[in-house]
C-alpha cells in the first residue's frame, strides 16, 4: 500500500510534465489514463484504510484521508473525460495549442495538489498543499483570459491568500502547543498532537482551531469568507468549476477536520462543535437565500456548494456518530452530484452561449441526454431519493435528532428546503419552459455526457446500498473523529 500512496502523488505530476511538453492529443490521453488510474488507486486504498493506516515517509492514509481522496479522484477522472469534448469547441482559437497545454498542465497540477493534501502527514505539509491548490486553481480560473475571469481570479487570490495567512497562523499556534509537549524538534505530525490529548495548552488549541476555521474556511466557502467562490466558479472553465466545487472545497474542509480532531481531543467536543455549528448555520442561511434569486447558472451552482459545505459543518457540529457518518458519505456523493451539475451546466452554456437562467429555455427538447442528467443531478443535490445525498442528509438529520439538537436540526431541514426551492425553480424554467428554437437539437459531444452517466451510477449505488468496504471505512472514520485517532 505505500506504493499506492507514492503513485497517487506522482502520476498527476507526471501527466502535468507531459502536458507542458507534449501535444494536445497526448495530453488528453495521458490525463484520461492518469485520472482513471488515480481513481482505481484510491478505491484500492479503501479496504486497507478501513482497518489500518498505510504510510510511508511523510505520506499517510487513514479512513478520513481516503474519503476525501475518493471524491477528488472521481472528479479528476470525470473531468479528464469531459475535457476531451469540452476542448473540441475551442479548436477554432488561434492559440488553441497554447490554451490546451495550459489547461492540461493546470488540471493535472490541480488534481495532484488536491490528492496530496489528504495524504501528507502533518499540519505544515497540509497548509503547503492547500496553498498550492490556491495558486494553481487561480491560474485556471483566469484561463479564458476575459476581464471577468481575470477579476474573479484576482479576487480569489486575494481572499484565499488572506485566509491561508490566517491558516498559517493557526499552524504556528498549533506548533507552539505541540512543542510544549513534544519539545522543539516537533514537526507538526498528526499522531503526536492527537496522542498528547489534554496535555496541550488549552488556550493555544482554542485559538488555533478558531483561526483554522476562519483561515481554511475561506477555501471551504463558509460565511462570511465565501465571497470569492461564486465569481471563481462562474468564470472558470467548466471542468475546473466541477473540480473547484466538488473537490477543492471538500479538501479545505478536510484541513478543518484535522484541527477539529486535535481540538476535540484536547478541549472536549463542546467548543469545536459549537464553532462549526455557528459557521455552518450561517453559511446555509446565506446560500439558501441567494439561491432563491440567482440568475446566473454557474453562480447558482456555486451557492449550492456553499449550502453543502454548511451542511458538512453542521453535521460535524451535531456530534452524533450517525451524523458524522452522513458527513463522510456526503463528501463523496456531493462530489459526484456537483460534478454532474456543473458538467450539465457547461453543456447548456456551450449550447445556448449564455449563463443567464432567463434565456435558457426548452432544455429537454434541445439536449436529449444532458438535460435529463442535469435534472437528476439537481434532484440529487436537493437530497431526493434514491440518490446518495438523500442517504447522507437523512443520516445527518437523524443523528441531530438522536443527539437532541432539535432546534439546529429543524433549522437545517427548513434551510435545505428553501435551497431546494431556489434550485428547482431555476431548473424548471430552463428545462421545461417552452421557448423559441434558437439552437439545433443534439449534444455537443458524447465525451461530455459519459462522465454524467458515471456520476449518476455512483449517486444511485451509494444511495441504495453502499459497498461493505466503504461502510467499514465510514465506521473507522467516525471512530477516528470521535476518539481523536488517526
Amino acid at each position: 500500500m505505500p506504493v499506492v500512496l507514492i503513485l497517487l502523488t506522482t502520476l498527476p505530476l507526471a501527466a502535468a510534465v507531459v502536458s507542458l511538453l507534449g501535444r494536445t492529443r497526448a495530453s488528453q490521453a495521458l490525463t484520461l489514463v492518469m485520472g482513471l488510474a488515480c481513481l482505481g488507486l484510491a478505491i484500492a486504498l479503501v479496504p486497507a484504510a478501513a482497518h489500518d493506516s498505510p504510510h510511508t515517509g511523510f505520506l499517510r492514509a487513514d479512513a478520513i484521508s481516503v474519503v476525501f481522496l475518493l471524491g477528488t479522484a472521481f472528479l479528476y477522472a470525470a473531468a479528464a473525460v469531459y475535457s476531451i469534448g469540452y476542448l473540441r469547441a475551442e479548436e477554432h482559437r488561434e492559440d488553441f495549442a497554447r490554451y490546451a497545454r495550459r489547461f492540461y498542465l493546470g488540471v493535472n497540477l490541480f488534481a495532484w495538489s488536491m490528492l496530496a493534501a489528504p495524504l501528507v502527514n502533518g499540519l505544515a505539509l497540509l497548509w503547503i498543499a492547500v496553498e498550492i491548490t490556491t495558486v494553481v486553481s487561480a491560474l485556471l480560473v483566469a484561463l479564458d483570459n476575459t476581464d471577468n475571469a481575470a477579476e474573479a481570479a484576482w479576487k480569489y487570490v486575494l481572499l484565499a491568500s488572506a485566509g491561508l495567512g490566517i491558516g498559517l497562523l493557526a499552524t504556528i499556534v498549533m506548533y507552539y502547543a505541540g512543542s510544549t509537549v513534544a519539545g522543539q524538534s516537533y514537526d507538526l505530525a498528526f499522531a503526536p498532537l492527537l496522542a498528547a490529548g489534554t496535555r496541550l495548552p488549552h488556550t493555544a488549541v482554542q485559538l488555533a482551531f478558531v483561526l483554522a476555521v476562519l483561515g481554511f474556511g475561506t477555501k471551504v466557502g463558509l460565511f462570511p469568507v465565501h465571497t470569492w467562490l461564486p465569481d471563481a466558479h462562474s468564470e472558470a472553465p467548466t471542468p475546473v468549476s466541477a473540480m473547484l466545487s466538488g473537490s477543492l472545497l471538500a479538501v479545505s474542509f478536510y484541513a478543518v477536520l484535522r484541527y477539529y480532531q486535535i481540538a476535540s481531543g484536547t478541549l472536549g467536543a463542546s467548543f469545536p462543535r459549537t464553532v462549526l455549528l455557528v459557521f455552518g448555520v450561517l453559511s446555509l442561511l446565506l446560500a439558501a437565500l441567494y439561491l432563491l434569486e440567482q440568475r446566473d447558472l454557474k453562480r447558482l451552482l456555486a451557492y449550492s456548494s456553499v449550502e453543502h459545505m454548511g451542511i458538512l459543518a453542521i453535521g460535524i457540529g451535531l456530534g452524533a456518530p450517525l451524523a458524522t457518518a452522513g458527513v463522510l458519505l456526503h463528501v463523496i456523493v456531493h462530489a459526484a452530484a456537483k460534478g454532474n451539475a456543473f458538467f450539465g451546466a457547461g453543456v447548456l452554456v456551450r449550447k445556448y452561449r449564455t449563463k443567464d437562467v432567463a434565456t435558457i429555455r426548452s432544455g429537454l427538447d434541445t439536449l436529449p441526454w444532458t438535460a435529463p442528467l442535469f435534472l437528476l443531478a439537481i434532484l440529487a443535490l436537493a437530497a431526493m431519493p434514491p440518490f446518495g445525498l438523500f442517504r447522507s442528509e437523512f443520516q445527518i438529520v437523524a443523528g441531530g435528532l438522536a443527539a437532541a439538537h432539535n432546534a439546529v436540526t429543524v433549522v437545517l431541514v427548513v434551510l435545505v428546503t428553501v435551497a431546494f426551492l431556489g434550485l428547482s425553480v431555476a431548473t424548471t424554467r430552463m428545462l421545461f419552459t417552452p421557448g423559441p428554437r434558437v439552437v439545433a437539437r443534439g449534444e455537443p459531444s458524447a465525451w461530455m455526457v459519459a462522465p454524467m452517466l458515471a456520476g449518476l451510477a455512483v449517486l444511485v449505488l451509494l444511495g441504495i446500498h453502499p459497498p461493505a468496504d466503504l461502510a467499514d471505512l465510514f465506521a473507522r472514520g467516525v471512530s477516528d473523529l470521535a476518539g481523536g485517532g488517526t
